[in-house]
């Protein structure tokens, strides 16, 4: 093969396996068979890919967890981002950010990161309103998450396992470094969630703390009724989906 058809060949592959990286990152834990369909590759092709995911350290396999009887045969793999393969989509300057922050933190102390955050998010929510506002009340959660999803955060909405509520999930987060230095762009972020559905919040797990997705639990009680009312965001301990508990948001080397 000529060096520049196996150079374009090549290139289509990494090219391939970057769309089938950015889909897990996008859907979350997904199996072969969904990869493929949503790809339009052929299921030989996407396992090829997703073996050199997991060789290389961006994927890992894990088995789906099924509610209720299992039925027969072995449990469906799904293949899910790993925190290098996270890493490789991260966007910004995070040495640069963290650097900025710090020194506003020993100029200016706490209450200033904290009024920072909320500036940031205010004009992510200021965007997000009109889209929240004009869904129909059931769709709001949806809308919201279509939204984040379109600023990168690669959010999906699901059924809470606990009886009532849904919960909005995050499969990525583009400041998860800078975040986990300072939390209070995860708090200003989901008191934002709180104001724009116009019911309680509560932050489950977020990927700056170590989890795999940002969950956030929300309550089905007047849910999107009266979008301009400010219920709370709180953190309390409640399982997120898979099983997890609570992550607070807590500086590293603060109380826990």
């Amino acid at each position: 093969m000529p060096l520049g058809a196996a150079s374009t060949e090549l290139g289509a592959e990494t090219g391939t396996r970057t769309r089938v990286a950015r889909l897990i990152l996008e859907l979350g834990p997904s199996t072969a068979s969904t990869l493929g369909e949503r790809l339009g590759l052929t299921p030989a092709a996407v396992r090829r890919h997703l073996d050199h995911l997991v060789a290389d350290g961006m994927v890992e396999v894990t088995e789906a967890h099924t509610r209720g009887r299992r039925g027969r045969g072995r449990p469906a793999k799904l293949f899910a981002i790993t925190g290098a393969g996270r890493d490789a989509f991260v966007h910004g300057y995070d040495d640069l950010a963290s650097s900025a922050l710090r020194f506003l933190a020993e100029k200016a102390g706490g209450a200033a990161i904290a009024e920072f955050a909320r500036r940031q998010v205010a004009e992510l929510e200021g965007r997000y309103r009109p889209a929240v506002r004009d869904a129909p009340a059931e769709q709001r959660l949806r809308a919201l998450a279509d939204s984040l999803s379109a600023d990168g955060y690669a959010a999906s909405v699901r059924e809470a396992p606990v009886p009532g509520g849904e919960q909005l999930c995050q499969h990525h987060c583009p400041v998860a470094h800078v975040a986990a230095e300072f939390p209070e762009l995860c708090e200003a972020e989901v008191e934002a969630f709180a104001r724009l559905l116009g019911t309680p919040v509560r932050r489950l797990a977020t990927i700056a703390h170590g989890d795999g997705v940002c969950t956030t639990h929300v309550s089905p009680h007047d849910l999107g009724e009266n979008p301009d009312r400010r219920p709370t965001a709180a953190r309390h301990p409640l399982p997120a989906d898979g099983g997890e508990g609570a992550t607070t948001t807590q500086r590293p080397g603060g109380p826990s």
